[in-house]
């Protein structure tokens, strides 16, 4: 058998573009002149909003050479974000500065440098993580708020998909680590809109997922001939914990269950030692099982009185009918 215990992951089916990349060091901003180029990264957008509406709001700005909105590559709607790229970096910086959480189709746009390195953003150097914001808090809020303390690559507040609003934290990600350590001491513990907001530096999913302590722990592939004590027993023995509650369920396709333990070492002992070992390795005496012959067998007899005795009722109803019905 099997088991597993993880998060959920949501999958989409997506295009991810190449931008045009052109990086020129000089004529950029103090501290970020290494990031700065002539792409940028145009997020949060309408799914209604195309090349051509991009194109007529940054030409405004200086020479585009080209923009792309980046697509779904089976259904081609709109993922919400593109990259608009130009022909000059001033032209670029000028449209990060004077361009960035403008409304575009009734939507707050986020801008940011575009890059192509995805290192940067999962070392998560620089990277701060906020909570319990207040929902009034938008990406623009959150950016006049941490941008005293460095310079911004990127700010968002994560909102819901469905009701469009505020899921109440966000991330601010600084050019570098001595910026996002000054923020943390600025703000953490800060009360802002009447929340008291907690900002820590971001840890890579990895990192979180090794300090996290979970009791529970779902089993499949259970042989079908093992009953709820054998498997209880199995799990008790191989990590010496106790299990406390448990939850079996018997299916045409297959048996499986859920449990839970007292204490989370021996979950996660559970998971090291005991996930995909060999049904024989457990050595489960034979007068133990369960007869699935005897056990089909009973449950076929268990349908077929059941089914005679609903026939049996309605043929009494139908008789007191046909009794009533002469005295009528």
């Amino acid at each position: 058998f099997f088991f597993y215990h993880f998060p959920f992951l949501r999958f989409s089916s997506t295009m991810i573009p190449t931008p045009i990349v052109s990086t020129i060091p000089t004529g950029a901003r103090p501290l970020s002149s290494r990031f700065a180029s002539t792409s940028l990264y145009v997020g949060d957008l309408s799914p209604d909003v195309t090349e051509a509406t991009l194109f007529e709001l940054f030409n405004a700005i200086g020479p585009v050479a080209s923009i792309r909105v980046c697509r779904d590559s089976t259904t081609r709607r709109s993922l919400g974000y593109a990259y608009v790229n130009f022909h000059n970096v001033p032209d670029a910086e000028r449209a990060l500065d004077t361009m960035n959480f403008s409304n575009i189709r009734g939507r707050q746009c986020r801008i940011m440098w575009s890059q192509r390195d995805p290192r940067l953003r999962q070392s998560g150097k620089g990277n701060i993580f906020v909570k319990n914001l207040h929902e009034s808090i938008d990406n623009k809020t959150l950016y006049d708020t941490f941008s005293v303390f460095g310079n911004i690559l990127s700010c968002k507040v994560v909102m819901d998909r469905e009701t469009g609003k505020s899921r109440g934290y966000g991330y601010v990600h600084y050019v570098d680590d001595k910026s996002a350590k000054k923020a943390i001491e600025g703000v953490n513990g800060m009360t802002i809109s009447d929340r008291q907001v907690h900002a820590e530096l971001f840890k890579p999913r990895e990192e979180r997922q090794k300090n996290f302590k979970f009791t529970n722990v779902y089993v499949k592939y259970i042989p079908r001939n093992w009953t709820e004590e054998i498997v209880k027993e199995v799990f008790e023995k191989g990590t010496g914990g106790e299990v406390d509650k448990m939850f079996f369920w018997r299916h045409d396709y297959g048996v499986s269950c859920c449990m839970n333990f007292k204490d989370p070492e021996m979950a996660r002992i559970a998971t090291e030692q005991i996930n995909g070992r060999d049904i024989d390795s457990f050595d489960i005496a034979k007068e133990r099982l369960l007869d699935l012959d005897e056990t089909k067998e009973e449950q076929t007899d268990a349908g077929t009185d059941a089914a005679a005795a609903a026939t049996g009722d309605a043929a009494a109803v139908d008789a007191t009918d046909k009794e009533e019905n002469k005295d009528d």
